[in-house]
């Protein structure tokens, strides 16, 4: 089993250099952000303010920003869930999935019994165009968990999705977190979505971008599941105004 890790971003400057009729822009400075082991952090925010950024510094894929970023476990393992599923074209669903487990026969039976936990056994020798985009999304979950993740990244992995389809997904990765307890971070624009997963919500707001909220969630199943509850919730936080619904923005 996974065994989760803090996580410590510490970005002293992170710009976005200028480019043909757009400046240079200063996303971050001086920003912290400290995730707990074993914490559900969704980041909420406007488009442009730097939640992909942040996820993507943490994976290190993004090294052009003065900081570091620290994590509570030595070498933790990593997997991070793409707003496009980015499954290889040219390989099958299990083939897929079992990629960021290398080769031979234990990476496939992990694959397969990775496909079984989300209902898409019986597509394993498909090809992604064969799938719809909810089985595409649900094998770039299976990837993702197929490495029992200290840390899961995730940056709307769910958009595009009709609500019954992505409250399905959403109920799927709580039980795969459940059996593989990661720490997550996690970006969203649906305040809602927030509150059905999250432990904890982090907005951003502002240029370079800032905390304007943290807060912890301590609703239950039940409650984060009501549309009525879950809005009282976040406006009570501050999280959305009384006269705007808790619908996806941007």
């Amino acid at each position: 089993m996974a065994a989760m890790s803090a996580i410590t971003l510490d970005i002293a400057e992170k710009r976005y250099p200028a480019r043909t009729g757009t400046p240079a822009r200063e996303i971050f400075r001086d920003f912290r952000l400290d995730v707990a082991a074993g914490e559900f952090l969704v980041l909420l925010g406007s488009s442009g303010l730097g939640k992909t950024t942040l996820l993507n510094i943490a994976a290190g894929l993004d090294d052009t920003y003065r900081g570091a970023v620290r994590f509570g476990t030595a070498n933790p393992r990593i997997a991070y869930a793409f707003q496009n599923p980015r499954l290889l074209p040219w390989r099958t669903v299990l083939e897929n999935v079992a990629l960021p487990l290398g080769e031979g026969m234990a990476a496939r039976t992990s694959a397969r019994r990775m496909l079984e936990e989300v209902g898409l056994a019986e597509l394993a020798s498909a090809y992604p165009e064969r799938l719809s985009l909810g089985q595409q999304r649900r094998a770039a979950l299976a990837r993702a968990f197929a490495i029992e993740p200290d840390v899961l990244l995730m940056d709307e992995p769910f958009v595009s999705l009709d609500q019954p389809a992505a409250e399905r997904l959403r109920e799927l990765l709580r039980r795969l977190l459940a059996r593989r307890p990661a720490s997550v971070m996690f970006v969203t624009h649906d305040p809602r979505e927030a509150v059905a997963l999250a432990s904890r919500i982090v907005l951003l707001e502002g240029s370079p971008a800032t905390v304007a909220r943290d807060v912890k969630v301590t609703l239950g199943l039940r409650e984060r599941a009501s549309p009525a509850l879950a809005d009282a919730f976040l406006i009570r936080m501050g999280i959305i105004p009384r006269t705007e619904p808790a619908t996806p923005r941007g």
